[in-house]
């Protein structure tokens, strides 16, 4: 298993990959297949806490780095998915200080935050608590969702947060803030996109991105942009496209 936190403090690329299919059996096979980070989504899936358990145990007994994208920015959600044993969070709609502030502190102990003390799956159920206080203010990652407007023209301030590891663009929501949902190519996209780049490359922050379509292609594109915390395609894609070429060339082979 890398160490993220280590990576994102030198800036050095990592891909990861997004889990909406609450199976244990999903994160088995994305494991294995050599991804550094999954990330287990709360925001827009039907995986509930107890799912997410599961699937995070199982990823990192698969000795790949397990997150959790949760659904908001709340401190109790944010406390109980790091006491299943996430090792970091994504953490939607960031658009402010204040916001970035909550984020670190709902997943560090005092000092560092004001995350309450539970004995749970992080904490080997109470037989390994020092172990992971030691292990929680240091390792463990929070990444800022960059997802609005607001959240662009504050972002010198966000990153200058102590605990923020790293930001994710989420272009949907982005583009839907500015007033065109899903279209990533108009002027104010373009411009917000390069504010955000030109501020982490003078904080010399992670640029991160989700690039949903299952395509390597857009992914050494982004690399090629600069961005080192990359989100390839997600679970049902994956086998919804798998399935799709697949079936298309047993028709043209079988004359159907």
């Amino acid at each position: 298993m890398i160490d993220l936190k280590e990576r994102l403090k030198n800036n050095a690329l990592t891909v990861g990959s997004w889990i909406t299919i609450g199976h244990a059996s999903i994160a088995e096979i994305m494991a294995g297949a050599g991804f550094d980070w999954l990330a287990v989504d709360m925001e827009h899936s039907a995986i509930e806490l107890p799912q997410a358990q599961e699937l995070i145990r199982t990823i990192e007994l698969s000795s790949c780095v397990p997150l959790v994208r949760v659904g908001s920015n709340d401190k109790n959600i944010i406390k109980r998915v790091m006491d299943a044993g996430a090792h970091g969070v994504i953490v939607p709609m960031v658009n402010t200080v204040d916001d970035a502030i909550n984020a670190v502190s709902a997943v560090k102990y005092p000092p560092a935050g004001t995350r309450g003390v539970g004995l749970a799956r992080a904490q080997g159920y109470g037989l390994r608590f020092e172990r992971y206080r030691g292990w929680v203010n240091k390792k463990s990652v929070v990444i800022a969702q960059i997802e609005h407007i607001e959240g662009v023209r504050n972002l010198e301030e966000i990153l200058d947060v102590d605990g923020i590891d790293a930001i994710m663009v989420g272009p949907y929501d982005l583009s839907g803030s500015l007033g065109r949902p899903g279209e990533f190519d108009t002027p104010e996209m373009r411009r917000a996109l390069k504010r955000i780049a030109d501020i982490c490359k003078k904080k010399k922050k992670v640029l991160g991105f989700h690039v949903i379509p299952p395509d390597a292609g857009a992914v050494k594109k982004k690399i090629s942009e600069g961005y080192k915390f990359l989100a390839f395609s997600l679970d049902s894609l994956f086998l919804g496209r798998s399935c799709e070429t697949a079936v298309k060339k047993l028709k043209a082979v079988s004359g159907r």
